[in-house]
């Protein structure tokens, strides 16, 4: 794919100085015409970019032309960064649905701001409210009431709106944890193929989320200096910025040495698992680990889940520790709850023990 680029430059002429993303698009539908674009292709154009600018050769990118809707974005970014110290995960989760609310409310621009009303705060939650699940819309109503809040921290507005942001009622513990039988996590781990590289990484990925119950982000986060080798535990970071040092079982610690020793690239980069492809760098979410975990699922053919996802297994682990007879306590140290009432959830499931509390029925059984 290089070599063909380079062959192709002079033909066009171009030159490699000039070299940037909008020249290799053009490359790339000219392939297009000729060759199929093979998987990868695109990802070592990019990684050729990033070589030829950190050795000075081609011109750096040049930063898009920042909107004034970017700026006051960015502007609440750093607010939540510095002056409420949220996570970049939050951060991230709020600027989808303030972005909504700034196109709706000021669509002549941010110099709107300062003649938002409470009338207009509340008809757009009106509107918007009931789009997505209740907890999308009590996510969008936290993120609204913060960004409301800084508007008038900035003098953006001068009144504060945030207490007029109503509540949207989602009631607690009111679902059902989803999982999957022991035998059926089993049957996941089996369908990994350990005789490639690939199939041994997800392999301790879905293993870590199987026997240690960890959140996708956690895994993503794992970095080569969390491990103790001597004493077999790994550092996790939890939510809620905890830090918990756990016991490695010892499949899962054989899974990684594995990964270690045969599999992972040589790389500068600490992140404990890497893209197979380069560039090889670590996962820029918990959304890859995720996806991992569906294609596990739909290669073993497990169904009927109404969530496919990493969590799926961290439910799994814990309804299986209850059923042997794990207390909740147990189990919400294990998961790393900050409530026990997160951990209560699980009850729900234990039938066998729900039965010990039900009262006999008036008149006998029917």
């Amino acid at each position: 794919m290089v070599s063909g680029l380079l062959s192709w430059l002079p033909k066009a002429h171009l030159k490699l100085s000039g070299l940037d993303e909008r020249i290799l698009d053009r490359y790339l539908k000219y392939r297009a015409r000729r060759l199929a674009i093979l998987l990868g292709d695109r990802a070592a154009l990019k990684r050729l970019l990033v070589v030829l600018r950190e050795a000075n050769l081609i011109p750096p990118v040049s930063p898009p032309p920042s909107l004034p809707e970017e700026t006051i974005l960015e502007k609440f970014a750093d607010y939540l960064r510095q002056e409420r110290v949220l996570s970049s995960r939050t951060i991230i989760i709020y600027r989808p649905a303030i972005h909504r609310f700034l196109r709706e409310a000021c669509p002549t621009g941010v110099s709107d701001l300062g003649k938002i009303k409470q009338k207009d705060v509340i008809r757009y939650i009106e509107r918007h409210a009931w789009d997505w699940s209740p907890a999308t819309g009590r996510a969008m109503c936290c993120a609204l009431r913060s960004f409301l809040r800084y508007l008038y921290y900035s003098g953006s507005n001068p009144h504060d709106l945030a207490g007029c942001v109503p509540s949207i009622k989602r009631w607690r513990l009111a679902s059902l944890p989803t999982y999957i039988t022991f035998e059926q996590v089993q049957k996941v781990l089996d369908s990994c193929d350990r005789t490639t590289a690939l199939g041994r990484r997800d392999y301790a990925i879905l293993l870590m989320l199987a026997r240690l119950g960890l959140r996708a982000n956690e895994v993503v986060t794992l970095t080569l200096d969390d491990f103790d080798w001597r004493s077999g535990t790994v550092l996790v970071r939890a939510k809620g910025r905890q830090q918990v040092r756990m016991p490695l079982p010892p499949d899962v610690g054989a899974a990684i040495a594995t990964y270690l020793r045969d599999d992972r690239p040589i790389t500068p980069f600490r992140r404990l698992f890497l893209r197979t492809l380069a560039p090889h760098v670590g996962f820029a979410s918990g959304s890859a680990i995720t996806m991992i975990a569906r294609t596990a699922l739909e290669r073993a053919g497990v169904s009927g889940c109404a969530h496919r996802g990493a969590h799926l297994f961290r439910h799994s682990l814990a309804t299986e520790l209850l059923r042997s007879g794990a207390t909740l306590s147990t189990i919400g140290q294990l998961l790393r709850h900050q409530s026990h009432d997160t951990t209560r959830i699980y009850a729900k499931v234990d039938i066998e023990g729900l039965r010990t509390l039900g009262l006999p029925w008036p008149g006998g059984m029917q």
